[in-house]
């Protein structure tokens, strides 16, 4: 028998953080022996838009994010292995802006985003269901003389983001979940335990047995819907989840066992790719006689943020005001880079 081990690529990184689109998700091999897929049934594959179709904002962020070795070898890890990223780091270092900057490259669709808050249930972020609107509803076509006006239970119900990132599917969604430290106690390991599973049940189809309810999903309109057969959502890919964490609180072992930690570097106590961030959003104005003031400019932030806790956006912000905005007198704009780039803690 011959035991020598198949030929890799040359390189192991799908995302290469190189902000160039492609489709190298088509190489990602099968998952880990104890990570198998759920199904391999696909009801049908999801449509995903040309490059230059996809929203602008993501396409933005995809464009300008700057990628480190940690972050790229990271990502590559958790697409290996089928983990959630957990990430943290300091305001402005791209942490919600990471999950863009992989479906960009790797042509995942637009990331579906779920902002937690300290109100936010495991239901929420599997599916909703209006059982009030559908009762209103069915007594109002009654009351019109519609006989036997029970409404479909499919108009009043909708996955939420993981539900809608759990549906089998041959190309991963990427999901973010955004402020996860922001959540109850028990959310954070319930999401998890659905995450390991692969797969969760809608009780309201279920108690239909075998029916098929074409389901609306998180995002879509009307007619984007998926047939779910049973009440049961089974992934056929996990999904490239990235948890992100301002740091407020402590998880659990648990949970930590479960991610992929990150911790984002903060580009302002690197002057060379706070600098790469600057020319990645306003390239036009590191030409001509804008040059010099604009490198001033990142020198001059890059030295306060070695003492004072500061955010890239800030320096955007002012090198848009001060350089890039014609008629701004001069002994203004000192007291205009002061004003947009206070201190945050």
């Amino acid at each position: 028998m011959n035991t020598t081990p198949a030929t890799q690529p040359a390189d192991w990184r799908l995302f290469r953080g190189d902000r160039t689109p492609h489709d190298g998700i088509h190489l990602l091999p099968p998952p880990p022996p104890w990570r198998p897929f759920r199904t391999h049934t696909v009801a049908w594959e999801r449509r995903i838009p040309a490059d230059d179709a996809l929203p602008p904002a993501m396409r933005k962020r995809g464009r300008t994010f700057q990628s480190t070795q940690e972050i790229v070898e990271l990502v590559n890890a958790a697409l290996y292995l089928r983990r959630p990223l957990l990430v943290t780091g300091n305001p402005g270092s791209g942490k919600s802006s990471l999950v863009d900057a992989i479906a960009w490259e790797l042509r995942l669709g637009e990331p579906l985003r779920w902002s937690v808050t300290s109100r936010s249930t495991l239901r929420d972020a599997l599916y909703s269901y209006d059982a009030v609107g559908r009762l209103h509803a069915t007594q109002q076509a009654r009351s019109e003389g519609t006989e036997h006006a029970e409404l479909p239970l499919s108009q009043f119900l909708r996955l939420g983001p993981l539900g809608t990132a759990l549906l089998p599917t041959d190309i991963p969604r990427a999901l973010l979940i955004d402020e996860i430290d922001k959540a109850d106690l028990d959310l954070p390991n319930d999401l998890l335990n659905v995450l390991e599973e692969g797969e969760f049940e809608v009780p309201e189809l279920a108690r239909q047995k075998a029916a098929t309810v074409a389901v609306r999903l998180h995002g879509g309109g009307p007619a984007d819907t998926y047939p779910v057969t049973g009440g049961r959502v089974q992934a056929k890919q996990f999904p490239l989840v990235v948890f992100t964490s301002n740091g407020e609180r402590e998880f659990s072992p648990a949970f930590l066992r479960r991610c992929l930690r990150l911790d984002m570097p903060d580009p302002c106590k690197d002057p060379k790719r706070l600098s790469d961030v600057v020319h990645a959003h306003l390239a036009e104005y590191f030409t001509g006689t804008l040059a010099d003031e604009v490198r001033q400019r990142i020198d001059d932030f890059a030295r306060r943020a070695a003492t004072e806790r500061l955010a890239t956006d800030q320096l955007l912000n002012a090198v848009l005001l001060v350089v890039g905005r014609a008629g701004l007198p001069a002994d203004r704009k000192e007291a205009l880079v002061k004003a947009v780039t206070q201190p945050l803690a």
